[in-house]
């Protein structure tokens, strides 16, 4: 169950950061937060109510993806996707921030395979 723990990490983290843009869209805010070096570190919106909401982006300091993650008025929910350096994609589905399934995916070529 690290998924848990590493997505938790990942995303709520980005409630304690404050060296980042937030921007009023509608009934939410668009959060842009920043490595150290300025590179994009996390993307994502927060309700009025400062709960985490819809898809949450991350990246490593050199612009790659490396995770993405969905809120739905601060609750895990949906699929969610950690990309490893070693070809490997982490599928991690939840509902209600509980997990309830996880693959591993190798890609291999032009194609992915599940590695579970």
């Amino acid at each position: 169950m690290i998924f848990a723990l590493v997505g938790g990490m990942l995303f709520t983290n980005a409630q304690e950061k404050t060296k980042g843009d937030y921007v009023k869209v509608g009934d939410l805010i668009q959060a842009t937060l920043y490595h150290d070096n300025g590179a994009v570190s996390q993307e994502g919106f927060y309700t009025k109510q400062g709960k985490l909401q819809g898809v949450w982006t991350s990246f490593d300091q050199e612009g790659n993806k490396t995770a993405e993650a969905h809120y739905e008025n601060g609750e895990k929910t949906g699929k969610w996707f950690f990309w490893q350096d070693n070809n490997i994609l982490k599928e991690v589905d939840y509902d209600n921030s509980k997990i309830t399934a996880v693959n591993t995916w190798k890609i291999q070529g032009e194609r992915m395979v599940s590695s579970n």
